[in-house]
């Protein structure tokens, strides 16, 4: 029982998470392990300790606030305090170097070996059958499903298989008849034992968590418990090692000495500590530092839920129950997108790459994470063919997805190094830059390349390409050949499993673009629910185009000047798509779309001609004003048009009809589709969240904190909300945020419907690391003509802008 780094782990329950899902998992697995031993009558050491978080800088602090302001609005008491509270709270921690702390109250302790001992009692009560010592040598599957695993000890059929095998996980998934992909590596993690002090430590002492010190330390036996995340650490069992127990790895003096450093530094008084162990246990990391749970995108039945990345026993309960939702419901109560395996794909799971990432991120658990901060390693590996052309003009660049995309251009003369270490809470060292990238695309013609877009090809000999889509589409996509279409993909609850643009080819064949991240999920979404037809044919054609964002004024007369085509309104209507040449290279498919609301193209271009494509643009564009920009200036366009993006704003959880999108819903063309009776009930009873816009209105864009994403929302001061995101916007000058607003009964907490008048009748804040600023809600955008003389001005459109 607990044979995995669970037998080793710290036992430290905390709820201080940056990602909102991560949270909510920390703070239902705290309230179960409370009441464990209570139901099951094993002993579970469950202590209510509390933990404070130590801040030796303002960032940190910061960075502790936004965390804070979280936990508040959740209902985990937490509060800022200053280094003399944190003396009070812990006699032994010297604070002259700190700045202030969090301290958490509810946070606990717990004997993981012994919680899982008690879930395990639990599960057998409840008729669970557990062979212990036994290892699963293969996965049985046939025709795409779990059938089975074949064990030393016996074959045991089974529907469903769950691989938690944490560091094994990897090699177990390689097992199956069909390898399942997960991406995690183990690192060595090292924490000490002491005996118990002279005075021995209360059992009650709040754990310290000093993350500029990269230590944990908690009290243990009257004596501490104290480990970290060093800045070099150790990756293991790269050759594929299997063992059925982790033992115990060899003590590294030399390489915990940093740590033990950093623990006397913070507790002098240990100068005569009486170390009992150096532990030294395997610890397995993700890419991207969260944890993966779900399934498999290519094995129906096959779960996964691995990668704790040390905050295992911090999960556990809230993981459980989120995986045993998602097996017995088909989608669990919470949008665990963060967390879900089909967010990697096959190219994240390379030995190499693991064993580069891991050793990134380990020392990341502590790193100060401020927003936009970009991973290092494992880069460059899906790239546009035109990477190297926009490197050498200034590209800075992020990563999605693996894929390489522009965050924007560095001009001649200034200093890219400067610009690449600058990382802060307020106004960061682009904002001029990127003002001057959103200014051209609204003036003349910009640039974007945008060829990280998920691209599928489907297609039929008959009309099931049609029929199907129809089906698994909310809006209508019989249209014109030549057509595109902007609809969601749902699920049975009306809630966006994919948001996307559909261009109609042909009779029979349709060009489907959806988000970067998208790739893994919708692929497997639609092949589940794709009918088994020898004549239907879907195709990832992702790599096959280069795509290029033509957004600007100019833009019509730079494709007219390359293509000897008219592409006046008249002839090329907004939402239409053509095949045409641009310059010499034929078949590039035009759309008028740019998915910000600015007028523009987008060029899908066989990759093979992308260079020439992109030199002929830059070329004749330059008596246009033509210049390169990114995906800074995309955001700050489409936010301040109210346009709301996947995977920020529109989740598994989300319906149209509260972002406001009822119109590319086809409610009342007589046809079935997916999520339609949930979308019927919502317009019939209203909505119990809406898509709101807020304009920061006391907000000092160089002196105050900057909002990004996740600041909580009051209404006439009450909590109602979250910001999904946010963006500075150049027309406005001003900052904009975008999320949803919630209606709570202010007696019993019951949800209540959103009306347009509760929106508008209501005095907003948004909350920013703790501080407040008066924000205006609208729930339609603004006019693109709005400038800051009139800004003062109600100016409203009638209806959402349409792209």
């Amino acid at each position: 029982m607990a044979a995995g780094t669970t037998r080793f782990c710290a036992g430290i329950v905390s709820t201080a998470r940056h990602v909102s899902i991560e949270l909510k998992m920390a703070d239902y697995s705290n309230k179960l392990y409370q009441q464990l031993e209570q139901e099951t009558g094993v002993q579970t050491g469950y202590m209510k300790t509390g933990s404070i978080s130590l801040a030796q800088t303002q960032d940190r602090l910061i960075s502790l606030k936004r965390i804070a302001s979280s936990l508040n609005v959740m209902g985990i008491p937490c509060e800022i305090i200053t280094p003399k509270q944190v003396a009070q709270l812990h006699p032994l921690i010297n604070i002259h170097d700190l700045v202030g702390a969090m301290y958490v109250p509810e946070d606990a302790l717990v004997s993981s070996a012994n919680v899982s001992l008690a879930l395990a009692t639990a599960a057998s009560r409840n008729g669970v059958q557990i062979h212990e010592r036994t290892s699963v040598s293969h996965v049985l599957i046939q025709k795409g499903r779990v059938t089975g695993v074949e064990t030393d000890r016996g074959k045991i059929q089974c529907q469903y298989f769950v691989n938690c095998a944490g560091q094994w996980a990897y090699e177990l998934g390689h097992s199956g008849d069909e390898p399942v992909s997960i991406p995690l590596h183990a690192c060595e993690h090292f924490y000490l034992l002491t005996h118990p002090l002279k005075e021995p430590l209360a059992s009650s002492v709040p754990t310290i968590v000093d993350l500029d010190g990269r230590i944990y330390i908690r009290n243990w036996q009257g004596g501490i418990l104290s480990g970290g995340f060093e800045k070099n650490p150790k990756p293991l069992f790269t050759e594929g090692r299997n063992q059925l127990e982790i033992q115990n790895l060899q003590e590294d003096w030399d390489h915990f000495e940093p740590l033990l450093s950093a623990l006397l530094r913070r507790m002098p008084d240990l100068e005569a500590l009486q170390i009992m162990q150096l532990v030294n246990c395997p610890e397995s990391f993700t890419p991207d530092m969260r944890c993966i749970m779900g399934e498999s995108p290519t094995v129906r039945g096959y779960f996964v839920l691995a990668g704790m990345n040390s905050a295992g026993i911090s999960y556990g309960g809230g993981a459980g129950k989120y995986l045993a939702e998602w097996m017995v419901n088909g989608y669990p109560s919470e949008n665990v997108w963060p967390l879900d395996l089909k967010r990697f794909g096959t190219l994240q799971s390379s030995r190499t790459f693991l064993r580069h990432r891991v050793m990134e991120v380990m020392p990341l658990m502590c790193d100060l994470k401020v927003p936009r901060w970009d991973f290092q390693t494992g880069r460059q590996l899906r790239t546009s063919p035109l990477y190297d052309r926009l490197d050498a003009q200034g590209a800075r660049w992020m990563e999605k997805h693996g894929f390489e995309r522009v965050k924007y251009f560095v001009p001649p003369g200034k200093d890219l190094l400067d610009l690449d270490q600058s990382k802060t809470f307020y106004k960061p060292d682009w904002f001029d830059i990127v003002g001057s990238e959103v200014k051209c695309c609204k003036e003349a013609v910009c640039v974007i390349d945008m060829s990280s877009f998920t691209k599928f090809e489907i297609s039929s000999t008959g009309d099931q390409a049609l029929e199907s889509l129809q089906y698994l589409f909310s809006n209508d996509l019989d249209v014109p050949v030549g057509h595109v279409v902007h609809t969601g993909m749902l699920n049975e609850k009306g809630g966006y499993e994919n948001d996307c643009s559909i261009a109609r080819l042909s009779k029979r064949s349709f060009f489907m673009i959806s988000p970067t991240d998208q790739q893994v999920h919708c692929w497997a979404w639609l092949k589940n629910r794709l009918p088994n037809d020898s004549n239907l044919t879907m195709e990832d054609v992702t790599w096959k185009y280069t795509a290029l964002n033509l957004i600007g004024p100019r833009a019509v007369d730079v494709l007219s000047e390359l293509s000897y085509a008219p592409i006046t309104p008249e002839h090329f209507p907004s939402l239409f798509c053509k095949e045409m040449s641009v310059g010499y290279a034929n078949g590039i498919r035009v759309m008028s779309i740019t998915h910000t609301g600015e007028p523009g193209f987008m060029l899908y271009i066989p990759i093979e001609y992308a260079l020439h494509v992109y030199n002929e643009v830059m070329n004749m564009g330059q008596k246009y004003g033509i210049r390169n920009a990114g995906y800074y200036a995309l955001r700050s366009l489409r936010i301040e048009k109210f346009f709301a993006f996947w995977g920020q704003d529109l989740d598994a959880f989300t319906t149209p009809m509260e972002c406001g999108r009822e119109f590319q819903v086809k409610l009342d063309k007589g046809m079935q589709f997916v999520g339609q009776e949930a979308l019927l009930e919502q317009k019939q009873n209203g909505v119990y969240k809406r898509f709101t816009m807020f304009i920061l209105e006391d907000h000092d864009t160089d002196m105050d904190l900057w909002p990004w994403w996740g600041e909580p929302i009051f209404r006439n001061g009450r909590y109602v909300g979250k910001t999904t995101s946010s963006a500075y916007s150049y027309t406005l000058e001003r900052h904009v945020c975008l999320g949803f607003v919630h209606h709570f009964d202010e007696k019993t907490g019951e949800e209540l419907v959103v009306t347009t008048d509760f929106i508008n009748q209501g005095e907003y804040e948004i909350d920013i690391a703790g501080q407040r600023f008066q924000a205006k809600a609208k729930l339609y955008p603004f006019s693109s003509l709005f400038t800051h003389r009139r800004r003062k001005d109600e100016v409203e459109l009638s209806g959402y802008q349409r792209e």
